[in-house]
């Protein structure tokens, strides 16, 4: 199925659940792209490399969901110049939207589906969605892509980078969340909240500095 090889298909046979998918991703260590090369490499690759960083994590669980009958949607979310987007997995139960998110941070994960638009799914990303000096970066959103319109190009088992995707997620129609006067009358998070956004799951193994990544 999709050019998968048995090896890959049991993997993703197994995970019949959004739960069980989001526990898959979180055991994937972070790809912290240590070569200071930017990937966006394939569902195929991540589990061939063992690494994913948020846009890499959310194909794979497109492709997990997919595997179930259920369409491989993702949803962008854009911030400011300075601080860095984040693209998650959306899926439905009954009217209700839920994300299964690849993180490296104590918040922008998991969603419960629980929320009834995509407009309302996003806004619980937004309190923590800041930077390291606290400032509340969230701007804007997609309506989700069904990445079922790449599959003449192979998406799921490409070897090569998938920059068509993410290029196509930063043109398709966002929708902004705030308006100016909102934007100048954010509050910065709290000093706790700052530094519980320091907690990371993953280290990079070589001591120096890498690119911050959802």
């Amino acid at each position: 199925m999709f050019g998968l090889n048995e090896k890959e298909m049991k993997i993703l046979k197994a995970l019949n659940t959004p739960k069980k998918i989001q526990d898959f991703l979180n055991k994937i260590p972070i790809n912290f792209e240590e070569d200071e090369k930017d990937t966006c490499i394939s569902p195929r690759m991540v589990l061939r490399e063992w690494k994913a960083h948020c846009i890499e994590g959310a194909l794979l669980a497109a492709v997990a969901l997919r595997i179930h009958g259920e369409k491989p949607l993702v949803v962008d979310l854009t911030s400011v110049k300075k601080d860095f987007d984040h693209v998650i997995c959306v899926f439905k139960r009954g009217r209700y939207w839920g994300a299964i998110s690849k993180t490296n941070h104590a918040v922008l994960r998991y969603r419960e589906p629980i929320y009834k638009s995509i407009r309302e799914l996003v806004m619980s990303f937004f309190h923590e969605y800041f930077d390291d000096s606290g400032r509340k970066t969230l701007r804007s959103y997609s309506m989700p892509v069904n990445l079922a319109r790449f599959d003449y190009l192979n998406w799921i088992i490409s070897e090569d980078d998938l920059w068509y995707v993410d290029d196509y997620l930063a043109k398709v129609k966002h929708f902004p969340i705030l308006t100016r006067s909102q934007i100048s009358g954010l509050r910065l998070a709290d000093k706790p909240e700052i530094e519980a956004g320091k907690i990371v799951e993953w280290k990079p193994k070589k001591l120096k500095k890498v690119r911050k990544k959802n």
